[in-house]
């Protein structure tokens, strides 16, 4: 009796232990290759026990050519069928094995000798020209991402050039003399736009027709002060992009501006003048920036009448900006002059107006102690929002 109980007991056991799951299927995936030689994007892959007649399963082929599913295990044909053709046999292959819990690849090349021999001679003609327009779009996004690297680093050498000064102060340190610096600021920026000379005359070269590369090209030459070649290589650009479908302003108005400042490193401030009056008219959102960067470059020249022109042009659309008030008082205090009985010196009313209005727009700005010092000395009241500096 004992043993009974025993025998009984462990068949209890047994029955409350859980079940071993058992799987009778498989996974299948793969590449679908076209004739080409690229992923072919779309369509499906199927399984099929009946050469093809019916198929028991499909998967979905994705944007990159791959494809993945699970079936039950068996011996399948599987048949590629492309998105606008359902059903339809485009590739095959018979006797694919699929194992009970074991991973299987099939890949589809339809660029295979055996796939490209069967078929008609329209069809191979017809590949052969596809081939050909895809090896010219290959070599064409070549060239276009060559040519978008090269603009990419024309940015950063662009960006080093007009950071020369700084670079300069920190190789050197602070105590070098400013004759020193400057003229280690100066080499650095030369070799900087150098190398954007160079790298742009090889790629106007590659792409004659590209506006953007001959308005590059011509910022290292402002850049080098070949003012005559860079004035003749930015009207190259604006004929490019004025004839072409979809002119780009930024392009315009940058190719206005190289020539506007070419002009006034020469003094020639008529054509100065009026190639910053295109630049802005041609690309207006920037407009400002343009009329600003004018007035900037006639205040380096020490052109003091053209700056203050080019100050009251860039005013009239950017009328908040403090550094146009400044550089319109730095032309006008020239023309101050000094009372005999005092001695004190008498400001222009319009300069006395611009010193105001910078203080007003920039009380703590960095021409401010300047700008409130000027004004104190000709026995102007300073504006109650400036605050002189805590030393």
């Amino acid at each position: 009796m004992k043993r009974t109980i025993s025998i009984w007991l462990g068949m209890l056991a047994l029955a409350l232990m859980p079940a071993v799951a058992q799987t009778n299927t498989g996974t299948i995936h793969g590449k679908v290759i076209n004739p080409t030689g690229e992923a072919q994007t779309g369509g499906s892959v199927g399984l099929s026990t009946d050469s093809g007649t019916t198929q028991k399963v499909s998967f979905p082929v994705g944007a990159d050519g791959t494809y993945k599913g699970e079936a039950p295990a068996g011996t399948y044909m599987v048949i590629y069928s492309a998105a606008d053709t359902p059903g339809k046999i485009v590739d095959s292959f018979k006797g694919v094995r699929i194992e009970a819990g074991q991973d299987t690849l099939q890949d589809f090349d339809m660029s295979r000798p055996e796939y490209i021999a069967k078929l008609t001679p329209d069809q191979k003609k017809q590949l052969q020209e596809l081939m050909k327009a895809n090896a010219a779009a290959l070599s064409n996004n070549k060239v276009v991402n060559g040519l978008n690297a090269d603009l990419r680093q024309v940015n950063a050498d662009t960006q080093d050039a007009n950071n020369a000064r700084a670079t300069a102060i920190s190789q050197l340190g602070a105590g070098a003399s400013p004759a020193d610096i400057q003229a280690k600021a100066d080499s650095i920026a030369k070799d900087k736009y150098t190398d954007i000379e160079t790298m742009m005359q090889k790629d106007v070269a590659v792409r004659p027709q590209e506006g953007l590369l001959w308005m590059s090209l011509g910022r290292a030459q402002l850049g080098l002060k070949e003012y005559d070649d860079a004035i003749v290589t930015f009207k190259k650009a604006l004929d490019l992009e004025t004839s072409s479908k979809k002119p780009r302003p930024e392009v315009l108005g940058d190719s206005n501006a190289g020539i506007g400042e070419a002009y006034a490193r020469e003094g020639k401030v008529t054509e100065a003048n009026t190639a910053y009056q295109a630049a802005a008219a041609a690309d207006p959102t920037r407009a400002g920036m343009h009329l600003r960067n004018e007035a900037v470059i006639f205040f380096q020249q020490n052109n003091g009448p053209a700056q203050i022109a080019a100050a009251d042009a860039a005013i009239k659309v950017a009328p908040n900006d403090a550094l146009l008030y400044y550089i319109k008082g730095q032309g006008l205090v020239a023309n101050a002059t000094v009372d005999p009985k005092t001695q004190q010196i008498v400001l222009p009313p319009d300069c006395t107006t611009a010193y105001e209005k910078y203080l007003e727009l920039a009380p703590t700005g960095p021409y401010a102690q300047e700008v409130a010092g000027i004004l104190g000395s000709a026995g102007q009241k300073i504006p109650t929002s400036y605050k002189a500096p805590k030393h």
